[in-house]
């Protein structure tokens, strides 16, 4: 399979590092010579000089044979030519847009297959967004991702000592069997796929799979309390801050948004009706704390420094605010940060790698979301008829060992699996897998299928 990335900055890289992993045959444009300097010296895949709107450096990429383009430079134009001229060489490549002008994104017949042909638009900044607003609706949890239009959650939990699960064998949850499923665990920088023998320690993050009707109860049982999220401080009033800001302004809630920039501050007190607006230093001590930080349920650091979100985060918890979420741009820090108190931390890019994924794997795949420093995914996919994993126990399933289904989707009804399940075709699954399985597994839901 043949990929063609067109910008080598943290989204094009991180790409092209994750398919250079797996062995994917990779082509990677950028006119900045320094960026392509780097690709050579550190990734096995072929990077060239040049600009994605050329049609010259597209045919020399291998356009022809292409099943992807994925345009993601930091200039929309770039992108949506990259695009077009892709579609003119070769119709049936799959294709890939990195978006952040609002004005392109509400003409939503731009990107049609009559014009551009763009089959998915990736815009981080609504994407985080959407991020935050779930993490909002489960006090504690770490990282929450929707499956299924949100029928089913994988939302991650840090172990503390005093947890119900810290201590516990995962065969000891079994009373809770119908209603959770651990489907991984990080400790330290390790992820694995645990099995019944696997006891949960204090400090592991977990990731559960957990109906949606079942969050509360869930949340009782790890006693993290149900209290709804109702005072917040925003610091940074730049597009992804005022864009949270705007979707809690009619919710009634007590939110605080703070940036240093008298422009900004003027324009979002213009916008905003129930959002408190105030100029000042986010990273300031005596401003936190003039501003009640730390009898806040939640302070969100979006600035557009990484360095200073850590420092408000840090300062934040220090005065007692409940909870943090923390905005890091570059992906080589959130492992970083994760380890030095901070409760979440979310990067853009991570969420224009998800989108990007589901277009990768093998199989009806509705949906992908990479864990912990990429050592594992969670898959969304539909079960197909013609594959060895329907009609048969998954306890009679050669499922490869790192991997473990946590949910079957059969209709309205949502069944946590055991070993005597039956997957029926046209079940959606939501699979845990390790890296290193990710090609066996491809292939268990792929055998003697027609489609590919």
């Amino acid at each position: 399979m043949r990929v063609i990335i067109v910008g080598a900055g943290e989204v094009g890289y991180h790409i092209a590092k994750k398919l250079s992993d797996e062995k994917k045959d990779v082509v990677l444009i950028d006119k900045n010579e320094a960026k392509i300097r780097r690709i050579n010296e550190n990734l096995d895949v072929q990077a060239l000089l040049g600009s994605g709107t050329s049609p010259r450096m597209l045919r020399q990429a291998g356009i022809q044979d292409a099943k992807l383009l994925v345009a993601a430079t930091d200039v929309d134009e770039v992108n949506l030519i990259s695009c077009l001229l892709a579609r003119s060489l070769n119709r049936h490549t799959v294709k890939i847009a990195r978006v952040r002008n609002p004005e392109y994104l509400q003409e939503k017949t731009l990107f049609s297959q009559d014009i551009l042909g763009v089959d998915l638009i990736i815009n981080t900044k609504s994407m985080m967004v959407d991020t935050i607003l779930k993490l909002m609706e489960i006090p504690g949890a770490s990282e929450v991702i929707d499956f299924l239009g949100g029928k089913v959650k994988m939302v991650s939990f840090l172990i503390f000592e005093d947890s119900p699960l810290a201590g516990k064998k995962l065969s000891d949850l079994s009373v809770h069997q119908d209603k959770l499923l651990v489907g991984a665990i990080v400790r330290g920088h390790k992820i694995m796929i645990p099995s019944g023998h696997d006891t949960i320690q204090p400090l592991d993050l977990v990731y559960l799979v957990i109906k949606k009707s079942d969050v509360n109860q869930t949340l009782s049982l790890l006693k993290m309390g149900t209290d709804p999220t109702k005072n917040i401080i925003i610091v940074g009033a730049g597009g992804t801050g005022m864009e949270v800001a705007k979707a809690l302004d009619d919710r009634r809630l007590n939110v605080k948004i703070i940036d240093h920039d008298g422009e900004r501050c003027k324009e979002a007190s213009t916008l905003l009706n129930h959002v408190t607006v105030i100029r000042g230093d986010g990273a300031d001590r005596d401003l936190l704390r003039e501003e009640n930080a730390g009898d806040m349920d939640m302070l969100i650091a979006l600035t557009g420094d990484e360095e200073s979100n850590v420092l408000i985060s840090l300062l934040a918890k220090e005065l007692g605010t409940r909870r943090t979420i923390t905005r890091v741009s570059k992906l080589s820090y959130m492992h970083i940060v994760s380890v030095i108190g901070l409760d979440t931390v979310i990067n853009p890019r991570m969420s224009a790698v998800r989108a990007i994924l589901q277009y990768l794997r093998k199989g009806k795949i509705i949906s992908v979301a990479p864990l912990r420093e990429e050592q594992a995914e969670v898959i969304e996919a539909e079960a197909l008829e013609t594959s060895d994993i329907v009609n048969t126990p998954l306890a009679k399933v050669d499922f490869p060992p790192g991997a473990i289904i946590g949910a079957v989707v059969r209709g309205d009804e949502i069944i946590i699996p055991r070993g005597n399940t039956i997957v029926l075709p046209h079940d959606h699954l939501i699979i845990f897998a390790l890296q290193q399985v990710i090609n066996k597994l491809e292939c268990l839901l792929t055998v003697k299928l027609e489609y590919f």
